[in-house]
């Protein structure tokens, strides 16, 4: 399957995401949920774990991942300061201390080398241009222990035709659906130097998701 052209700049998402974190937890409820539950079941954190999240949005995933490792080191990122401001409101009522978050980019994430055992990341891979998937791999390599985990969720290729109608959304107008368009991530994984790589799809509301594991070698 070919994918989309990205249509935003960098620049335009954090427009597009200044101007939606009120609502975002509303499209994520109809659309996400079932994706990040699945995504965060197939990690399997374990207490006292170094932990990045690139990319936290409004913090759907990233609280879960505090519940999940209160005693552990929790890091996340985000390029668009809107989006993070809701992230702190949610955490802040968990009562726990042992995570920092801030203004963040993919492209150059501001880590010593091997520090994480796991690296997530949600809803971000299908915003980008394809010909920077491999660079932004590598990047998240970069930061990640020898054995260490990373687990991806985007929007992805719809197999059925009832899935292509948000592909038809973004080609009307980008903007709608956050600059979303399906991404086919497990080539670009393999080029970047991935290995154990295992893929599953989700579909929410007619909405294709898929989630991508695997562990640097």
């Amino acid at each position: 399957m070919t994918i989309a052209a990205a249509k935003l700049k960098k620049k335009d998402v954090v427009d597009v995401y200044t101007h939606t974190a009120s609502i975002y937890d509303l499209w994520g409820a109809l659309t996400e949920t079932k994706a990040r539950k699945r995504s965060l079941a197939m990690v399997q954190i374990k207490d006292g774990m170094h932990i990045l999240e690139v990319a936290i949005g409004t913090g759907l995933t990233f609280e879960e991942i505090l519940r999940a490792n209160p005693s552990g080191q929790n890091t996340g990122v985000d390029l668009t300061p809107a989006m993070l401001n809701k992230a702190r409101v949610r955490i802040s009522k968990l009562g726990l201390d042992n995570y920092q978050i801030s203004v963040g980019d993919a492209y150059d994430l501001k880590f010593p080398d091997q520090q994480f055992d796991l690296l997530m990341n949600n809803y971000m891979f299908d915003l980008l241009p394809e010909k920077d998937f491999i660079p932004v791999l590598q990047e998240f390599r970069r930061v990640l222990r020898p054995g260490g985990q990373i687990v991806l969720v985007n929007m992805t290729r719809g197999e059925h035709f009832y899935e292509q109608f948000w592909e038809t959304v973004y080609r009307i107008n980008p903007r709608w659906l956050g600059g979303c368009r399906g991404a086919l991530l497990s080539g670009a994984m393999h080029e970047a130097g991935f290995t154990d790589i295992t893929r599953e799809t989700v579909v929410q509301f007619g909405f294709p998701s898929e989630i991508i594991a695997a562990r640097v070698g």
